[in-house]
């Protein structure tokens, strides 16, 4: 019986490789001082409210300085998300 061929499967080669595109990078240095500082304006917002029986920080807004305080805590964490 004669013998069948043997098939020999070319060598695998990977794919040239793509040459890597440069991401740019932009300088946040600035995310981490405003995220802090909203943070830290929010948190002394609220409590200078409550120390002083809602007649500061601004006696207008009554219980909205609560609000107001928790927006700059939001705002905190809306910035926080451009931390790379």
């Amino acid at each position: 019986m004669p013998k069948s061929r043997i098939r020999k499967k070319a060598d695998y080669t990977p794919p040239p490789a793509k040459q890597a595109t440069a991401i740019k990078l932009t300088n946040r240095s600035w995310v981490a001082p405003v995220m802090l500082a909203l943070f830290a304006i929010g948190l002394a917002w609220i409590v200078v409210f409550y120390v002083t029986d809602g007649s500061l920080p601004i006696e207008s807004l009554r219980n909205w300085n609560i609000v107001v305080g928790f927006g700059f805590i939001a705002g905190g964490f809306a910035v926080s998300t451009q931390w790379k």
